[in-house]
């Protein structure tokens, strides 16, 4: 098998994967039904894999890697500036990424959305992979909401920043349905949402 095809068939693994992962959950997705949508084999998934679960693993980082990065990236922009950044500055830093990244892929914008919500409530191990996954940037933005709120202890914002990762991934798993907050992919329902988000959790965080 060359290069070429061998990232071809890990890359469609992967994206059957998500799609299957998305829609069924961890449990019900079996790897024969992730090789036959892909049109592989379940030698190319030990190939590539090893196992189910390092096919998930592989989902989630394919996913949170840029998400994060970015997530940091705006963190780090805030901490840069002049005047101390406003706990809407700092949720918009850590929610824009997670909702804005959905609109990248047109094909695959709303499976994407549900992934990356399900795979936060999914049963242990696929929850602590999710979790691995994201904690650099739960870590960074307790820093930055402890310097706006100061008089608030961590323990106190860290079960605050908790509800604010529930809500976004009840957005995210809820996207596209009947009166869901994120009626669909388009970029200006995005930053509806993301605004609409930030204002109501800014309030809860100040409380």
């Amino acid at each position: 098998m060359s290069n070429a095809a061998s990232t071809d068939t890990k890359t469609q693994l992967l994206d059957v994967a998500e799609k299957m992962f998305a829609e069924r959950g961890f449990a019900s997705t079996t790897l024969r039904s992730v090789v036959n949508e892909a049109g592989a084999n379940l030698a190319a998934v030990h190939y590539h894999f090893g196992s189910k679960e390092e096919l998930l693993r592989a989902v989630v980082a394919r996913i949170s890697q840029p998400v994060v990065k970015q997530q940091l990236r705006r963190l780090s922009e805030l901490e840069g500036q002049s005047e101390s950044p406003s706990v809407e500055a700092i949720l918009t830093a850590f929610l824009a990424p997670c909702l804005e990244f959905i609109v990248q892929d047109e094909g695959s914008r709303m499976v994407r959305a549900q992934f990356m919500g399900r795979c936060r409530t999914e049963p242990e191990p696929i929850q602590s992979i999710a979790n691995s996954e994201f904690g650099a940037i739960e870590e960074a933005s307790l820093d930055a909401l402890q310097r706006a709120l100061p008089e608030q202890s961590r323990s106190r914002l860290r079960w605050k920043l908790d509800l604010v990762v529930a809500a976004l991934v009840r957005v995210q798993t809820e996207a596209g349905k009947p009166n869901a907050l994120l009626q669909s992919s388009a970029p200006k329902d995005v930053q509806q949402t993301i605004s609409q988000l930030v204002n109501f959790m800014a309030a809860g965080m100040r409380e």
